[in-house]
């Protein structure tokens, strides 16, 4: 649960904060991505990344407990 909570905080900091509510600071502050402003990538292809990531992260963590817990069961 830990796991899936922490992905789901990092998640919504990408999807809202980043895309959202940091956009137009991101924009000022943040150096270009190709020809675009950070703040307007990071709305468009920068959570999308992002997303991938944390779904890669979400399998290797889910493969990981359950091979713990698949061991756990063959040694009783």
């Amino acid at each position: 649960m830990r796991l899936l909570t922490g992905l789901l905080c990092v998640w919504f900091g990408l999807s809202f904060g980043c895309s959202i509510l940091l956009r137009d600071w991101l924009d000022a502050h943040a150096p270009t991505v190709g020809h675009a402003p950070f703040g307007f990538w990071m709305a468009q292809q920068g959570s999308i990344f992002g997303f991938v990531v944390l779904l890669v992260i979400y399998a290797w963590g889910m493969n990981r407990l359950e091979e713990r817990f698949r061991s756990d069961e063959e040694g009783k």
